[in-house]
Formats: structure tokens, sequence, C-alpha cells
């Protein structure tokens, strides 16, 4: 629970740079709407193949230096922040919906197997 609540927190901090984004943009109003519980559960993903791609996509957006092997820091402003985070979230939704119609496909792919059940 404690990091569901960190991470909200984070998302209401680092969403603040669009304060100005234009109020007829229906998914900046969407992600508006959603309750904090809302944002908990989307913020998990469901499986470990989904976790892995997020990883590397923010790695790779940060760099990819180990940080057990060097000091590493990053300073950021909050509009770039905020910006990272839009990114990793849109990454996330587009991974998700590539997840579910994998999955989709593949039951009509197993539906559409003939069975030789007799």
């Amino acid at each position: 629970m404690k990091w569901q609540k960190e991470n909200l927190a984070l998302f209401i901090h680092a969403t603040k740079p669009f304060a100005g984004i234009d109020r007829g943009n229906s998914l900046w109003q969407y992600m508006q709407s959603m309750s904090p519980e809302t944002v908990a559960q989307l913020s998990k993903p469901n499986s470990a193949e989904v976790f892995q791609m997020m990883e590397h996509h923010i790695v790779g957006m940060l760099g990819g230096l180990p940080s057990d092997q060097f000091d590493v820091s990053i300073t950021t402003s909050r509009e770039n922040l905020g910006r990272l985070l839009a990114s990793a979230m849109m990454n996330g939704y587009f991974l998700r919906g590539a997840e579910q119609r994998m999955t989709f496909e593949q039951s009509l792919q197993a539906d559409a197997t003939p069975s030789t059940d007799l």
C-alpha cells in the first residue's frame, strides 16, 4: 500500500506541468478522471513480460549505466519528469493493448484448431 501511495504522489506531482494542456484533450480528461485506486492498479503490470519491456524502455530513456558499478544520479526538471512519466504511461498502455491482442489472437487460434476428439 505504501508503494501505491508513493506512486500516486509521483503521478500527481509529475503531471502538474501538463496543467496547460487543452481541456478538449480527451486522453488528458480521461487520465484526470481516474480514481487513485485505478491509477495504482494501472501502474502495476499484469505480466513479467510487460514489466521487463517497461523496464527496458525506461532504462533506455534514462541511460543504462549499472548503479552498482557507478554512482548514478539523474537530475531533471519537473516538466521533463512529467514528460518521462507520460511517455512511460503511454508505452505501458501500448504494451497492455498489444498483450491483450496477442492473448485474443492466441485464443482465436486455439478455437480454430480442429478438435481430434471422437
